[in-house]
Parts: C-alpha cells; structure tokens; sequence
C-alpha cells in the first residue's frame, strides 16, 4: 500500500503551524453547526487535509470529500436495503470489505482505504438500526464539507515554499492478491461484530484503527502497522488527557481551540523531525480530536471512554494476529521459495 511521505521541512517549513490551524477550524464548526458526531467532524478534515505534501493540490482538495460523500450515501442506501436481511447484511458487508482491500492490494492505491474505513463505520452503525445509520451519514457529510472548505483557507494563510506538485507513486503488490483480500475482509468481518458489541457511535472513529491495520501486504508490515497505531492512540490519548485536564479548570471555546493549535502545531512538528513515522504523529492528532470531542459533548466518565479504547485495541490485536497467522498458512505472496538444490540425488 502506498504511504505518504514525511513533510520536508525545506519544502514547507510551516506545515506544523498549517496541521494546528487545521484542527483548531475544524473544533471550531462543532459549535456553528452543532452536529450529532462532533468526533467526526474535527477529526476527520485532518485526514483529508493532512495527508497533502508540497503545494496545494486543487483536485485532491475537492475529490476526497466528493468521493467521501457519495460513499456514505452509497453505503447508507445499501444498509437500509439489506438491514432487513442479515444473510444478505453479511455477505454485502464483505463483498465490500473484499473489494476495497482487493484495490488496496493489487493497486497499492489509497482510495481503497477510503472504501474499507466508510464500509466499515457504516455496516457497524447499521446493526444499530436506520437512525443510527443516517446520523453517521450526516456526521460524514458534514465533515466533508468542513474539510472542503478548510482546505483553501489554511493553504492561503500558510502556503508551502515550494510550487512544485506531489505525485503519489502507489506500489502494486504481488502474488495472489485475491486470497489476501478474501483473508482480510474475513477478518474484519469478525471484528465488525466485535466492535458493534464494544463501541458507541461516538468512539467510531477509534474503529478506524481496526481497519487501517490490516491493509499492508505482508505479515511484518501488519504487525509494524499495528504497532504503530498503537503508539499514535496512546500519543493522542495522553494528548486528550492533558487537554482536558486544562479545559476543566477553564472550560472556554477559545481555551479548548488554544491547545488544539498547540497540540496540533506539536505533532506538526513531530511528523517532520520525529523518530516515528510521520503517520503515527497524524493519527495521533486526529485521536486527541476525536476524544477531546467526544467527552466535553458527552461529558462520558474517561474510564468508560478508557475502557472502550482498549477493547478497540484488542479487537485489533486478534485481528491483525488472525491476517499474520492466515498469510503464514496460505503463503499468498510466495515468500516461502522452495530450498535450490532440495530433491537433488
């Protein structure tokens, strides 16, 4: 799978000052539009926005939240129809799961991923029942349209030195890609129910964890990956936790927005200099968004939120442990070369 490369400094040395800009408009909307999710709606630009390198592109800006709101209108239609059918539910939920992995795997390209995370928030909200379905539609679209509008506005306050575009270079993978399509969406099926019985809406977008992990080719990379999700929601998490220990003495909006620019313009920061990949830092901001969210809309107990996280995590475990364990039996990829010489007299 392709992955986005560190911000060079050289090329935009403000980029950490642009990431807390971002989330610190993004907190901003929850007020003016008073959405359902507010996880959703500061978390979620972030994704779209940050993931850009060099100058700004224009098409990118437009086509992540057009190709996101039709998704979820797709998805949303299609969980509707086959609710009333839990046979068909299923099979659908991994056709679906299938093919964006099958994307992910044979092209390297992202637009997969956007496939697997939209299927899998919306076919776990779906067992929730239509109401549920269609509030996390409307927290997507939402979201989108925040994240549209954004993007121009903090590329014009702080543009990147250089002019020149990003081109992504996506990797296609090897061997029989199908059966580690089929092995993965197999897998996330499972954790789809796990999730269902663990999580609230509200900590959806914690669920993205689960699915991100599973995408790389390789047994090394899935354990990798998950590792390195781990250490990005224990970064956010203690991020989350400082923030609302601040907000407590001083329960302002313009106090909360301050110390989302700071944390934003800190893992900014980190994603250029520091010695994890650049997306731990990323995701990292993305989670201290999303829980800083969630519990000042919900005023939830952190223990309960706590607790909901790490039984995410151990979904994730089983999961990524379960993919690592079927590619070693399958030997999909071909990596086990039969010994030369082996048979010979």
């Amino acid at each position: 799978m392709y992955v986005t490369p560190r911000p060079d400094a050289s090329e935009d040395p403000f980029y950490a000052v642009r990431l807390g800009l971002i989330g610190a408009l993004a907190y901003s909307a929850i007020p003016l539009i008073d959405p359902a999710l507010p996880p959703i709606i500061c978390a979620l630009p972030v994704g779209l926005i940050a993931s850009q390198r060099k100058s700004f592109n224009v098409g990118k800006a437009i086509a992540g939240p057009v190709v996101m709101i039709v998704l979820v209108y797709v998805m949303t239609w299609a969980v509707e129809q086959m609710r009333p059918m839990p046979v068909l539910y299923v099979a659908v939920m991994w056709l679906t799961y299938f093919a964006g992995y099958l994307m992910i795997l044979r092209t390297g390209a992202q637009a997969g991923m956007l496939i697997v995370i939209v299927s899998v928030l919306m076919s776990v909200m779906g067992m929730h029942g239509s109401a549920t379905v269609e509030t996390m539609r409307d927290g997507f679209v939402q979201a989108a349209l925040v994240g549209l509008l954004i993007a121009p506005v903090v590329y014009w306050l702080v543009p990147p030195r250089t002019r020149e575009a990003h081109v992504d270079t996506p990797v296609p993978g090897g061997g029989n890609v199908a059966i580690g399509a089929a092995i993965r969406a197999t897998v996330l099926l499972g954790l789809s129910f796990w999730l269902y019985s663990v999580m609230q809406p509200s900590d959806m977008m914690m669920a993205v964890i689960a699915a991100m992990v599973l995408v790389f080719p390789t047994r090394r990379a899935v354990l990798w990956e998950a590792l390195q999700r781990v250490r990005a929601t224990f970064y956010g998490s203690m991020a989350a936790a400082l923030a609302l220990a601040v907000v407590v003495w001083s329960p302002h909006l313009p106090i909360v927005l301050g110390l989302v620019f700071l944390t934003g313009l800190y893992f900014g920061d980190r994603m250029i200099h520091g010695p994890h990949p650049s997306m731990v830092y990323q995701y990292a901001f993305s989670v201290m968004l999303a829980l800083v969210a969630g519990a000042l809309s919900t005023q939830d107990a952190s223990y309960a939120v706590l607790t909901r996280i790490v039984l995410t995590l151990v979904g994730a475990g089983a999961a990524v442990a379960a993919v690592a364990l079927l590619d070693g039996l399958t030997d999909w990829r071909g990596e086990r070369r039969p010994i030369r010489g082996a048979g010979a007299a």
